[in-house]
């Protein structure tokens, strides 16, 4: 690897040919603020915050280190009273035409424009006040609301849009000092083919995205003394909601999780891994009824309600290939208003179900057609990881002080191969562990299908079962989905399972997972951590087979008959719609 040296306010450093300047700086330990760039997403220098000095032989260059590529004996500067003015004439102008309405605003003391701010210590932010835009907020669409009044033209949002999920249904309106971030014809994003992903709110540094919240209609039912709210977690979650509580990236707080939610006052605390278990226990039967009886291959996932919307946006004449089984949340939903009610001697209609999802997509899932297992909607409310958290501290509850504490039974107990559903490649792992049993016969010595793990963006592998060789293809992000479906779109795939998550690196990267900072997305990867701690918890589990979770067997005794039965069909299956693109 060629190398390049460079002395970053004095101090040397050594750095691959091609490293942009404020990489190196960071290998000086020497942070060069941003707030458009985001590695691998955006990297347009528009903002110009990250301005450092470069010595030159006729006088030094203002240049932005996020664009600019390091040269051998480059000497930059990152703090001279020029670069310092610079940043701070900057943040002055964008606060110009910024609502500062910072204490109502869901990322105040999260939010990198009000953190570099502090920094710069700015005060005179009236420095350049005249016109300012106070467009009206877009609720249009039923997973996120857009404040352009708070939005800072960093267009991190369109660059996610449009090159990594390559869906592109934002971009920026107008030109000058009207410009603003929107969609086509001005209109609403919930009249575009957006598939809910919430990676813009992802990316956002400010508090111009965010999710709808349903906080205050489920402390009501919470309050509400016929209502018996049952609440459930995603595996997601439990390694995301720390971060918002101060822990490192990667935490597994599942046991603080559980008794935080006893307390903020629900009647029963499930866990969706159990609807993970029942979905591989549908999905690997429907994967091995194709198999056998000349079914439509390959046969994709659909526990991701982003990429099922991609799906039926982008490739509905492609929908034969998606497996029927609705996704661990809505099944989870759909036997606690069932099997659960009916235990419980409980009516549906009382019941309110409330899941806790790292997915903003999950809120547009509750709404679909085919999700009403009982007569009513198999899940009520979504709350977002960040939602849950907002949760806790307005309550009152000490999260970190809390004991550790297991789900409920009866639908809580559930195994490794459920846990791993967070993580890209995940869903197809659980699924080989139980179809390779079934087809086989025989009992894996090892359950690990490592091949399919880690952050790729698109993952192939080949497996020997029974004398059959079973190709698989696993990918995440419907930017890679895209290359998935043209090809099987041509008839050129050669798989017979395909994994697909909408989000890049899977749910555990979530449009409704905690924000990070630029300045750590830059430098850690950030869906590994998380992953890795899913993974943890898989192999600590005693039980890491679908299959084998005795729950999962009682309930199919009790109630659902066997995998692919119709009331498993009933209950567990649904239907998809092909939906216009626009």
């Amino acid at each position: 690897m060629d190398m390049v040296n460079l002395k970053v306010n004095g101090i040397a450093v050594s750095v691959p040919k091609g490293t942009k300047i404020v990489a190196a700086a960071h290998a000086a330990g020497v942070k060069v603020p941003t707030l458009c760039y985001l590695k691998g997403v955006n990297e347009i220098a528009s903002c110009r915050i990250c301005m450092v000095e470069v010595v030159g032989p006729r006088g030094n260059s203002l240049v932005p280190a996020c664009a600019q590529p390091v040269k051998e004996g480059m000497e930059v500067l990152t703090n001279t009273p020029r670069v310092l003015e610079a940043r701070r004439r900057t943040l002055q102008l964008i606060l110009s035409d910024h609502n500062k309405k910072c204490l109502s605003c869901v990322r105040n003391g999260k939010c990198e424009l009000q953190d570099l701010c502090h920094e710069m210590n700015i005060e005179d932010e009236d420095r350049f006040k005249g016109a300012q835009h106070l467009p009206p907020v877009d609720k249009s669409a039923v997973h996120m609301d857009r404040d352009n009044s708070k939005c800072i033209l960093c267009r991190r949002c369109v660059s996610m849009c449009n090159n990594i999920q390559k869906i592109g249904v934002i971009g920026a309106n107008n030109r000058g000092f009207n410009t603003q971030i929107g969609s086509a014809f001005e209109r609403g994003l919930g009249e575009t083919s957006c598939v809910s992903c919430g990676q813009c709110i992802a990316v956002c540094p400010t508090g111009a995205l965010y999710e709808k919240s349903y906080i205050d209609q489920v402390l009501a039912a919470i309050a509400d003394p016929a209502k018996h709210v049952v609440v459930q977690t995603a595996p997601s979650v439990r390694v995301g909601l720390g971060e918002e509580f101060g822990l490192p990236i990667g935490t597994d707080v599942e046991g603080k999780m559980a008794a935080a939610l006893r307390r903020i006052g629900f009647d029963k605390v499930f866990d969706t891994d159990f609807g993970a278990d029942l979905t591989i226990m549908e999905e690997a039967n429907e994967f091995v009824e194709r198999v056998k009886n000349g079914g439509v291959l390959p046969m994709i996932t659909s526990c991701s309600p982003g990429w099922v919307k991609y799906c039926e946006h982008y490739y509905p004449d492609q929908l034969a290939h998606l497996s029927t089984c609705k996704s661990p949340q809505q099944m989870q939903g759909a036997v606690t208003k069932t099997y659960y009610a009916k235990k419980m001697g409980i009516d549906p209609k009382n019941i309110v179900s409330v899941s806790v999802m790292p997915c903003t997509a999950k809120k547009f899932e509750i709404g679909r057609d085919g999700q009403e297992a009982a007569g009513v909607k198999d899940v009520d409310y979504v709350l977002t990881t960040r939602e849950l958290a907002r949760m806790i501290k307005k309550v009152g509850i000490d999260f970190n002080s809390l004991p550790d504490e297991g789900f409920d039974d009866p639908i809580g107990e559930s195994t490794g191969a459920a846990v791993i559903f967070g993580a890209t490649g995940g869903v197809m792992e659980a699924a080989l562990r139980t179809a390779v049993e079934t087809l086989t016969g025989e009992t894996l010595a090892k359950p690990d299908f490592t091949e399919v793990r880690g952050q790729e963006g698109i993952k192939e592998a080949t497996y020997n079962v029974a004398g059959m060789e079973v190709k698989i293809a696993v990918a995440s992000s419907t930017g890679n989905a895209q290359k998935i479906m043209d090809q099987i779109r041509a008839g050129t795939a050669p798989w017979h399972f395909v994994e697909i998550m909408c989000c890049p690196g899977g749910c555990v990267n979530g449009g409704g997972q905690p924000q990070v900072h630029a300045s750590v997305r830059n430098f850690v990867d950030v869906p590994k951590l998380r992953a890795d701690a899913l993974y943890r918890n898989d192999a600590a589990k005693t039980i890491r087979k679908s299959h084998e979770n005795p729950s999962i067997k009682k309930i199919y005794a009790d109630f659902l008959g066997k995998p692919g039965s119709e009331t498993a069909h009933h209950v567990l299956h649904t239907h998809y719609v092909p939906r216009q693109v626009s």
